[in-house]
């Protein structure tokens, strides 16, 4: 007899949302609540009663709302995926939340295995020609129309994977929000003999969908808050 899934809440139900609902059958979940712009306005269908029984959510929403949801959450200790990007300036009061209540809380910039692997490739260029003064660094980043933040949290990532990596000269950043791009990133340096330059390109949304639902796998047998470029590869 095969193992009963685990419950899965999805917040936040557009198009990564419905996703994750199809996928989550592959990683042992089955979706046991939804919450859209109609059952939970203003937060209000994240109540105790809805999220008795749930075993882990995941949250594909809004910036302004995901610090919030967040904290109710942790209230309730359940263990949370955050996709959403451009809510990091409240990550304090977040880590605050989730210590108070012994709960757990992954969250990333970006839940592609590919593009967590390709951090490990910026920061590794980064690393090489941080002393070569010749060299001028260059970002392009590019997603859909429907993307908010600008530039993206997997660029600012980035950004600060090459800082990490100790490449403190100026970085050129340009973006684009136009059509149905998933994603698609591009660091280059350049100097007066020659042009290096390292991308990733999204086919689709199943990488970052896939990386969701193995983040929510691994958080739910952890405790505290956890960068995702930190944990992926511990991730089965």
């Amino acid at each position: 007899m095969s193992a009963k899934p685990d419950r899965l809440a999805l917040v936040g139900y557009g198009r990564m949302g419905r996703l994750l609902e199809q996928l989550a059958p592959s990683h042992g979940f089955e979706v046991a609540l939804r919450l859209d712009e109609f059952n939970n306005p203003d937060g209000e269908g994240l109540t105790a009663e809805n999220f008795a029984g749930i075993d882990v959510a995941v949250d594909f929403s809004i910036p302004e709302v995901v610090a919030d949801n967040a904290v109710r959450l942790a209230e309730f200790r359940v263990p949370l995926a955050i996709g959403t990007t451009g809510w990091l300036d409240q990550l304090e009061r977040v880590r605050e939340a989730v210590a108070r209540h012994d709960s757990a809380l992954v969250y990333g910039a970006n839940f592609s295995i590919g593009v967590n692997a390709f951090y490990r490739v910026v920061e590794a260029a980064s690393k090489a020609l941080a002393a070569q003064e010749e060299y001028d660094a260059f970002m392009y980043e590019a997603h859909h129309k429907y993307k908010k933040d600008a530039p993206s949290g997997t660029a600012l990532r980035l950004l600060d994977a090459m800082r990490d990596a100790g490449y403190s000269r100026p970085v050129d950043v340009a973006t684009q929000r136009s059509g149905q791009f998933p994603g698609i990133h591009e660091i280059g340096f350049d100097s007066e003999a020659d042009t290096i330059r390292v991308s990733h390109s999204a086919r689709n949304r199943l990488g970052f969908a896939h990386g969701a639902l193995k983040a929510a796998r691994w958080i739910m047998g952890n405790k505290g808050v956890h960068e995702f470029s930190k944990i992926w590869d511990r991730l089965g």
